[in-house]
């Protein structure tokens, strides 16, 4: 069977190694010292993972990426966006002619507002490049670990790349399916997050279904707008990458962004909140990015902006929960240096 290295010993980078190699892959989890590593042996995926799952025989964890990437057909990396760039420096030299380097962060890099894909693509050999995959999807870690039915989508330029990727990734339980535009699929990942902070801010607001469903709809225009601005479909934004993993995110109790949100509801700084976490929560650095990206394009993004606001400037999330709610209303689909479904408008009367 086909052997897959997982760079990054993340609540993701674990449930994808577990889940892969109860398919039957053999699944080599690198850690970064051998004193984790010796604790991953001893004691297993716990307390990333749920008590009730255990690494299966298939699944091996080294801290030497000479042993982790020999041979392999394919190297995920499942690390936190922020820490991407300094990971793909370290396992760059080891990575061989055609093996498949598939990108499993949400996230967008601080300082170059960059996508995994770029960053990945600037740190390997230009030949690899073409090599390059991007997982995107509703994929929330704790069904997928247990086996519930789920879907995502595997991205690269390059549609034989995409199906070699299906082919490695699919399982019982999780149906991948493909896509080219490797920005959209990115894109949808990383921005969703930002909407889940204020999805969760709702939520401990008490301000019901109705208004989360109403800020829903309007985060996925503006993740839409970016996106177009940045050379997306629309079309793939409203797919499993873009509205898919938006609606799990923003509902779901699992999320670790929603769950931000919804505790800085309760008058916890966000530092507090972020200490007392197990793993990531990507929205927090991506609205950074997404606001920067935002202002370079002169676009308007009430949510992304007030949202930072929160979270950078110390504006009082109630504040912002009014000025959203009393903001100047147009079309839905208007915004400023918007170009979204402009080819979907009506021209006349028919």
């Amino acid at each position: 069977m086909p052997k897959v290295a997982i760079i990054g010993t993340t609540t993701w980078g674990m449930t994808l190694g577990v889940v892969l190699a109860r398919k039957g892959l053999e699944v080599r989890l690198w850690a970064r010292t051998e004193e984790e590593a010796d604790k991953l042996r001893e004691s297993g995926p716990g307390p990333v993972l749920p008590p009730d799952v255990t690494f299966p025989s298939q699944l091996s964890v080294t801290s030497s990426l000479d042993e982790a990437l020999a041979e392999v057909k394919a190297v995920i990396l499942a690390v936190p966006s922020q820490k991407m760039r300094q990971n793909v420096r370290l396992a760059a030299g080891y990575l061989k002619g055609s093996v498949l380097i598939v990108s499993a962060a949400k996230g967008l890099e601080s300082g170059s507002n960059k996508r995994m894909s770029q960053v990945i693509g600037e740190e390997i050999k230009p030949r690899q490049r073409s090599n390059i995959c991007v997982l995107s999807g509703p994929n929330l870690s704790q069904e997928i670990v247990h086996n519930l039915p789920a879907a995502t989508v595997v991205a690269s330029w390059d549609e034989a790349v995409t199906r070699k990727a299906q082919r490695l990734l699919t399982t019982p339980d999780l149906c991948v399916y493909t896509n080219t535009d490797v920005i959209g699929v990115e894109l949808g990942g990383a921005l969703k997050n930002v909407i889940a902070l204020g999805a969760g801010m709702v939520d401990g607001l008490g301000y019901g279904d109705n208004a989360k469903a109403a800020f829903i709809t309007r985060g996925l225009t503006e993740i839409s707008a970016l996106g177009v601005a940045l050379g997306a479909s629309p079309v793939t934004l409203s797919g499993l990458a873009g509205l898919g993993d938006l609606i799990a995110t923003c509902s779901s109790r699992l999320s670790r962004n929603h769950y931000v949100g919804e505790e800085l509801t309760k008058g916890r700084s966000l530092t507090e909140i972020i200490d007392s976490m197990v793993g990531v929560a990507e929205g927090v650095s991506t609205t950074a990015a997404a606001w920067g990206l935002a202002q370079g394009f002169g676009l308007e993004m009430p949510i992304v902006e007030r949202i930072y606001k929160v979270l950078y400037e110390g504006v009082d999330l109630r504040q912002v929960a009014t000025e959203l709610m009393q903001a100047e209303v147009s079309h839905e689909l208007a915004g400023r240096k918007w170009k979204l479904f402009s080819f979907l408008r009506p021209r006349g009367h028919p």
